[in-house]
């Protein structure tokens, strides 16, 4: 409890400066961590998080764990179907910790393998809400973790040199300056595009040899 206190703590101070790598994968593990903890909440489901989170902490980091999770429930709005039961979509068990991650890695694989946008970093925050939602609720709670583990190694494996290249997180809270038909639009997009790399990840894991 102690040591998610602190990295949450950290996490939050480095957007004063420029992130590094190792940064920039701690602030995506908080960030993970908030966006399940409000899912959790949204769905009615309990679950145990550190006592004092991003949004205790303030700052910068908590305004992109709120855009975060605002533009995640805009792309749940939009393909409800999509994020629920994702276990049961990909047919898998959650009782198993490497089933668990070896479906979460797949799926984020496929969706940014034709590039990286806004638009699909949050897509993958709802697959890992959504997944969350499912491993508590067939009494897995400890899988959390896991997929909190997962978040933060796909991102220092592939997105790293694109956040820093955007000036880390911050970057994201760009997408709710403007709120106009214009930008509307543009998140439109950007969501259905994401959505339909979810699909083929989907599709692609399913098929895949077990």
């Amino acid at each position: 409890m102690e040591m998610l206190r602190r990295s949450s703590v950290f996490a939050a101070e480095v957007f004063d400066r420029s992130p590094n790598d190792k940064e920039l994968v701690s602030q995506a593990k908080v960030l993970c961590r908030d966006y399940i903890h409000s899912r959790l909440n949204r769905a009615g489901i309990g679950w145990s998080k550190p006592e004092q989170g991003v949004a205790a902490s303030g700052g910068k980091l908590a305004e992109v764990s709120s855009v975060v999770q605002w533009l995640g429930d805009e792309l749940e709005f939009l393909r409800p179907s999509v994020y629920r039961n994702v276990a049961r979509q990909l047919n898998i068990t959650v009782a198993i910790e490497g089933v668990v991650s070896d479906a979460f890695m797949a799926v984020a694989a496929d969706i940014f393998s034709t590039g990286v946008t806004w638009g699909k970093v949050v897509s993958l925050y709802a697959v890992a809400g959504a997944l969350a939602v499912d491993c508590v609720r067939h009494g897995h709670p400890a899988m959390v973790h896991t997929i909190v583990d997962c978040m933060g190694e796909f991102v220092r494996k592939s997105l790293t040199p694109w956040l820093k290249k955007r000036g880390g997180w911050a970057d994201i809270t760009k997408c709710v300056v403007n709120t106009g038909p214009t930008f509307y639009s543009h998140w439109l997009v950007s969501a259905v595009f994401a959505f339909g790399h979810y699909l083929k990840a989907m599709v692609l894991y399913l098929l895949r040899e077990k």
